[in-house]
């Protein structure tokens, strides 16, 4: 046998470890999102989060979020809500890792810190999990996994 076929073994390694395989893109969850639920599990109970009667939507852009939430007006009411908060800051997504840094919040306790969750995608609705650390930042009495449901909102 000659020596040129003893490189074909090699060459073939070679090239399998030339094109390794692209990382996985970031999901694409810029746009306007309409929350369908929210809860907390604490121990084994699931807690709802979002409360009757209000509605929350969170809007996503190259680099920023926005949430804002408030009572659904009822016909004949002219008070203004009196529920009402709203907050926004950065992000970052990474692959399913996706982090809000929260700078501005009508709960000031909350600025300044970083809230970070698992997202998933099925088809328009938007899965965002993870572990609220209310208690590691001296918001609450404990640390609570959360787990939030949106529908994405048609412009």
């Amino acid at each position: 046998m000659n020596g040129k076929w003893k490189l074909w073994p090699i060459l073939g390694l070679l090239a399998c470890t030339a094109n390794p395989r692209p990382a996985p893109a970031s999901l694409p969850i810029e746009g306007t999102w309409q929350l369908l639920s929210s809860a907390y599990i604490k121990k084994d109970t699931t807690i709802r989060n979002d409360a009757p009667g209000t509605r929350m939507i969170k809007i996503l852009n190259g680099s920023h979020f926005a949430f804002l939430l408030h009572e659904v007006r009822t016909p004949g009411d002219t008070l203004a809500p009196r529920t009402f908060s709203a907050g926004g800051g950065s992000y970052t997504l990474v692959n399913d890792h996706y982090t809000e840094h929260l700078e501005y919040c009508s709960a000031r306790d909350y600025e300044g810190k970083d809230f970070e969750f698992t997202v998933a995608l099925h088809g328009d609705t938007l899965i965002q999990s993870g572990v609220e650390k209310l208690k590691e930042y001296g918001i609450g009495e404990e640390d609570l996994p959360l787990v939030e449901k949106y529908l994405r909102v048609n412009p």
